[in-house]
């Protein structure tokens, strides 16, 4: 057995010099809180000094581990004593008596060095990975529900896909009402096939993905780089080429000059008009210049929509009288948490759908799924790189659920 002491500030600091130096089957014998430093004893750093061991028996002759080993065996109680050798030999080492040995072969103060600083690594590590699973596994049948054993896979693989946890709860809940139990055991397959379908339902529209027929103006907001002036410039090349339409442009996003001449570049390509507009009182004459026009694109300015004043100012923009669409243009590549804050300060806004763009840059892709569940926006388009007007369609439900599912329930 060789045995090891350690003086560390907490149990995490010591994991991974345990498992450095002992190997990742070391076990602890003994913790105890100890004070480092201070004066005559006071006001020391309170501490824990952790005595650690693996299996393997140090053969050195008078070594602390050999000598830990020999005063284990000779720990136990007085009244085995009388306890024949044999019976004696047969005995197990108690953890806290190989401690207290290994602590008598050592000085009174151990320097600490890296060394001792990493030391408690390899027991804890395993006590804390033996925790995390059994709270994983609680948690799975607390918080999510005690699904069998087919639909384990399958919620691993949304919750890589950082899926909400009550919306797998209730896909789940969902499938097992759907099935009778006398049905048998589900097979993978069968419980993939069943959620799959569950989040199509979710995804599946309520309302049409294009731009309506009758629509006039579309208006496109949300935060800056989510890519709102290419996905103008896409869909108003789809617009013009497969529906022919005419098409005309107006920009508010005047708080960068990149932006207007990005716009105007476009504008030119597809030999389309654009009006810039500073504010408010502009539009009527915007609107004005581009009346014979049968969709009008608008890009507004990706600013912070926290700031009450700036809400005022867009939602004076969008009022303008015609029929019209405003869609929110959100970014995949954006943690849904970003995404969760983007939606609830638009919240003031009258938003008619959501718009996702790239799809190529990222592998995560519940956030579509929990949008549309908890905001109720299902998607209209998806972009998926910067060609125009080829990089973007209609969201694919199906396709969408397959990127999420990946490979689950394959057999």
């Amino acid at each position: 057995m060789r045995v090891k002491r350690y003086v560390v500030d907490s149990i995490p600091d010591a994991l991974q010099r345990i498992r450095t130096d002992l190997g990742k089957d070391a076990i602890i014998l003994d913790t105890k809180p100890v004070r480092t430093g201070g004066f005559f004893g006071l006001f020391g750093k309170k501490r824990i000094e952790v005595i650690a061991a693996n299996d393997e028996t140090s053969k050195t002759p008078g070594s602390p581990a050999a000598a830990a080993t020999a005063a284990a065996k000779d720990a136990a109680p007085a009244a085995a004593a009388n306890v024949p050798p044999a019976a004696a030999a047969a005995r197990p080492v108690h953890p806290s008596a190989a401690a207290n040995a290994y602590r008598q072969q050592q000085p009174a103060t151990v320097p600490e060095t890296d060394a001792v600083r990493g030391d408690l690594l390899v027991r804890e590590v395993r006590q804390v990975k033996e925790m995390l699973a059994k709270l994983t596994v609680q948690g799975a049948s607390g918080a999510t529900g005690n699904w069998p054993a087919a639909f384990l896979p399958i919620e691993e693989r949304l919750i890589e896909q950082e899926v909400l946890p009550d919306l797998i709860r209730e896909v789940f809940e969902r499938a097992l009402q759907e099935r009778e139990p006398a049905d048998g055991e589900w097979t993978e397959r069968e419980a993939a096939d069943k959620v799959r379908r569950i989040l199509l339902d979710k995804l599946l529209p309520d309302k049409p993905r294009t731009i309506r027929p009758d629509t006039k103006i579309v208006h496109f907001v949300g935060p800056t780089g989510v890519g709102k002036t290419t996905t103008i410039a896409k869909l108003a090349a789809e617009q013009a080429l497969r529906h022919g339409r005419k098409i005309g442009f107006i920009t508010a996003d005047t708080y960068r000059i990149a932006a207007v001449e990005q716009l105007r570049t476009y504008a030119d390509i597809l030999n389309v008009p654009l009006e810039v507009v500073f504010s408010p009182l502009e539009m009527n004459k915007a609107l004005k210049a581009l009346e014979d026009r049968d969709l009008i694109f608008m890009d507004t300015a990706g600013r912070n929509y926290r700031n009450e004043m700036l809400v005022s100012e867009l939602n004076a923009m969008l009022r303008t009288g015609a029929k019209s669409e405003t869609i929110l243009v959100l970014s995949l590549s954006a943690k849904y948490r970003d995404m969760k804050t983007v939606m609830d300060n638009f919240s003031r806004i009258a938003l008619d759908n959501v718009l996702y763009t790239k799809l190529d840059e990222t592998d995560t892709y519940g956030s579509i799924l929990n949008v549309a569940h908890e905001y109720g926006y299902r998607g209209t388009y998806v972009a998926d790189g910067q060609n125009v007007p080829d990089d973007i369609a209609e969201l694919d439900e199906r396709r969408i659920v397959d990127l999420i599912m990946g490979g689950a329930g394959d057999e």
